[in-house]
């Protein structure tokens, strides 16, 4: 058996603690991986794997990356859904006894990932933990990049899933024997799942932790009574993190809990078929609601902005704060523009500030942070002209955080490295003892040149040369044919082929003052940088409260903005039940088409006479676009921004429901029609009376007969619900369910405009009161470019049916028939059937009265007995 090594064994050791965590391990200027952990990084991170020694007589495998570049590729173990384990070196290896000490300074997990370059600006990056209490389940999410920190207690595992979706984590802890759970979260959300042990979960264990950390001697001050499964989801989040960050997470300063009827609750049909984050068309932000309204200019802002879209107001004093805000953004328009000027120039705050206090916020950071709070006086300045409320609360609590500016100015180089070991990170006139080193280290290169110079006049040797390397350090460097020259004072150190290499005591003094006026140059900037960045970090709840402010005026003067450019008009929203918009349109759509060649509509809802609004026409007319349209001028009414209508005015919605589209879903084994039922089935189950549904085709995806009782049924239940209703946009291509409205007091028909001319087809796309009877599929599929032999053909198919055929059509060629009669054959005979040959046979002329009375009455009961065969 093979003797294992120190080095081995001491990461052997260190391994052991971190199991199921790649293991980054320090060696010199490379971090390397070993055994599994080489087998698995090695194809995430295309590059080579190899071994190094041998370990039970087998060779180990191994690959390796450079520091300098590491985190590039802990950026792509992450996201690959991997944890890292950072192991530095803990002491220099230069002066090290023995083998250098290593230990692991950070974890790095899906929902702890600090760095600037490894998250995007605009969204948050959670990491969530549930937690199964008595009546339900806590969840509790945190984002360690900013500090966000929120809980809420939820009654179902539907309402979690909602809720999960919402927040869209990027890692969820959840209890260890939590099996059916963990396989529920894999399987429906696109997160890391990390199983902790059951002590971790201890109700006490957990509130004692927040009370530790919050520094408070109880949680009732945050309004978690009553909350024990939040607090208990919580207080594992918080510990998670602080265990792997290696840190006390001090920027985390407050947990807000809140309810699920605080704000509109928006599921995952809604969010996914309204495209309010993501666009199917374009696979990716492009297309989305929050690409067009999003105007901010900070990363705090682009963040705000998605938590006011995921989570709408239903309060309408703060809804009605936040358009007052807008509207006085709108109208001072030179100050909206000087203002975003400002804060273009204010860098990420909320992540800045997260670093700073962690302790892993770089010179770079300390220089953007400084830049960031240069241009508050200036973003200050632009406040003094408004007076809504939200604005004046902003503005009374300002703090320009001259000190924090003052210091960073005073310490802070101008144009300071990345990398803390580069140097020229602190200003030497800040420091008397850095200074001097400062001008030891430039003056070297002159005494350098002086001590050159006159080595030269001393020895008469013209091409003699001072150097230096990192082996040797400074050397006097004599050519061959000048060795006779060279003085006895110069003590040889080393001999090449074409010349000889020396030393003095002077120029050994010389060497030890430089390198000794280096190495303390760089051991006091990084005392000066570590000072400077916790006295920074000792501000970090001022910093943190300034974040906040910027997100808010950035928010709002995007929403101006957006407004602005799409000529928005501001809703009234009230606390009746109703829906008025007068030339709405869809926000997106719009900005794809040329400049006022959009089709705006008008629409009214009330639960008094037009409750559910049954809406047919024909393919590509726009019925889904008005649907849509109007579900996002709701939910962008209830933001506080400003809507794409002429006029907007609404009551308070509690729920946005969307069952739009069809498509299988495989992963979880559902048909397109399941899906479509289990959708429709959550809608009829969860809404209520303050609910704004849209439907679009419901039951396409069975049997015509079956499709339209399902919708009927539908329809009828969305209308009777609680005996009050719910308000409804329902389109269909069943004609059928028309007739509702003579049967329901509140259901009223509507078609989207069209006109056909020459089996051509032209669409207004306006709404209009009224059905229509026909969905002119054919001339669509015209339009579609079907070639016209199946247009055609579908076009004889569909007068047969019509007129009532039955049975199959013939199969010959089309021409054959053709040329074999003018008129096309009934598509569903095959051949005349009993009853037509008996009335073919028949001889009027040659019967008597009392013979044709008869028969006719022999013809109806034929008819009668083959109906009910059928």
């Amino acid at each position: 058996m093979s003797k294992i090594t120190p080095m081995m064994q001491q990461y052997l050791d260190i391994k052991a603690r971190y199991p199921d965590i790649l293991l980054l391990y320090r060696m010199g200027d490379f971090y390397e991986l070993f055994f599994e952990d080489a087998e698995v990084a090695a194809p995430l991170l295309d590059i080579a794997l190899t071994t190094r020694g041998r370990h039970l007589e087998k060779p180990i495998p191994m690959c390796g990356v450079p520091c300098h570049s590491a985190d590039n590729y802990i950026s792509r173990l992450v996201k690959a859904g991997r944890k890292v384990a950072v192991c530095d070196q803990m002491e220099d290896p230069a002066s090290a006894r023995g083998l250098v000490k290593r230990d692991v300074v950070r974890v790095i997990t899906p929902g702890l990932v600090l760095e600037s370059q490894n998250l995007a600006a605009d969204r948050p990056n959670y990491m969530a933990a549930v937690r199964r209490g008595e009546n339900g389940f806590g969840l509790a999410y945190l984002d360690v990049s900013t500090g966000e920190f929120k809980a809420v207690e939820l009654e179902s595992e539907g309402e979690l899933s909602e809720e999960l979706y919402r927040i869209a984590p990027r890692e969820v802890l959840l209890p260890s024997d939590e099996e059916l759970l963990e396989g529920w979260v894999r399987k429906r959300f696109e997160a890391s799942v990390t199983r902790l042990d059951s002590p971790f979960w201890h109700e006490g264990r957990a509130e004692e932790k927040l009370i530790r950390h919050f520094k408070v001697h109880s949680l009732e001050g945050f309004g978690l009574g009553g909350m024990g499964a939040a607090v208990g989801a919580a207080g594992v989040a918080l510990e998670y993190a602080e265990a792997h960050l290696f840190s006390s997470c001090a920027h985390v300063q407050s947990l807000l809990p809140y309810r699920r009827g605080d704000y509109m609750i928006l599921d995952e049909a809604t969010l996914r078929n309204l495209e309010i984050f993501y666009s199917t068309a374009f696979q990716g932000r492009k297309g989305s609601l929050v690409e067009v309204v999003d105007e901010t200019r900070t990363a705090m802002g682009g963040r705000a902005l998605q938590r006011w879209l995921r989570f709408p107001l239903v309060d309408l004093r703060r809804i009605v704060e936040r358009q007052e805000a807008v509207a006085q953004w709108i109208e001072r328009s030179v100050s909206r523009a000087e203002a975003r000027g400002h804060l273009g120039k204010v860098h990420d705050l909320e992540r800045l500030v997260s670093r700073i206090t962690v302790g892993t916020a770089n010179p770079r950071d300390l220089l953007a942070l400084r830049k960031s709070l240069e241009a508050l006086p200036l973003l200050e300045g632009c406040l003094t002209v408004f007076s809504a409320p939200l604005i004046r609360e902003i503005r009374e609590s300002w703090d320009n955080l001259e000190d924090v500016l003052l210091r960073l100015r005073t310490f802070l180089a101008d144009d300071p490295p990345a990398q803390l070991n580069a140097g020229g990170v602190i200003r030497p006139e800040a420091h008397a003892e850095l200074e001097e080193c400062v001008r030891l280290s430039r003056n070297a290169k002159e005494w350098l040149a002086e001590y050159q110079a006159r080595q030269r006049e001393e020895t008469g040797i013209g091409s003699l040369k001072v150097r230096y390397n990192k082996v040797f350090g400074y050397y006097i460097e004599i050519s061959n044919a000048n060795l006779k020259a060279a003085p006895s004072h110069y003590v040889r150190k080393q001999t090449l082929v074409n010349a000889e290499r020396f030393v003095t005591e002077e120029l050994k003094e010389l060497e030890s003052k430089i390198l000794e006026a280096e190495e303390k140059r760089s051991r006091l900037e990084e005392e000066l940088f570590f000072s400077l960045r916790r006295a920074v970090a000792d501000e970090g709840s001022r910093i943190q409260a300034m974040a906040r402010h910027i997100a808010r005026l950035d928010c709002l003067a995007g929403l101006a903005e957006a407004a602005a450019l799409g000529s928005y008009c501001r809703p009234l929203l009230d606390e009746g039940d109703s829906i008025r918009i007068v030339d709405g349109r869809h926000p997106v759509i719009e900005r794809f088409l040329d400049e006022g060649s959009f089709v705006p509509n008008d629409l009214e809802m009330d639960s008094q006479s037009r409750q559910v609004l049954v809406i047919t026409g024909p393919n590509m007319a726009g019925k889904s676009t008005i649907l849509r349209q109007t579900a996002l001028i709701v939910l962008m009414a209830h933001t506080g921004g400003f809507v794409p209508a002429r006029e907007a005015r609404m009551g308070l919605v509690d729920r946005i429901f969307t069952r739009v589209g069809a498509s299988d879903d495989l992963v979880r084994g559902r048909s397109t029609f399941m899906v479509e039922m289990q959708e429709t089935a959550y809608i009829l189950h969860q809404a209520s009376p303050r609910s704004f549904v849209v439907l679009d085709e419901i039951g396409r995806g069975t049997s015509t007969f079956d499709g339209v009782s399902i919708a009927w049924a539908v329809a009828e239940a969305l209308h009777d619900h609680e005996g009050r209703g719910i308000k409804t946009l329902f389109a269909t291509h069943y004609h059928e369910l028309t007739e509702l409205a003579g049967t329901r007091p509140r259901v009223r028909n509507f078609n989207v405009a069209m006109k056909e001319q020459d089996n051509e087809i032209l669409f207004f796309h306006k709404l209009l009161p009224g059905a229509t009877n026909k969905s002119y599929g054919v001339q669509v599929a015209r339009l579609a470019g079907l070639p016209p032999s199946v247009t055609d053909r579908a076009r004889e198919i569909l007068d047969e049916l019509q007129n009532g055929g039955s049975g199959f059509a013939k199969r010959a060629p089309r021409s054959a028939r053709s040329r074999r009669s003018p008129h096309q054959l009934n598509l569903f005979r095959s051949g005349p059937d009993e009853l037509e040959k008996r009335v073919r046979a028949l001889k009027p002329d040659e019967m008597t009265p009392l013979e044709a009375l008869k028969t006719l009455y022999a013809l109806k009961e034929q008819l009668q007995n083959e109906g009910k065969k059928r």
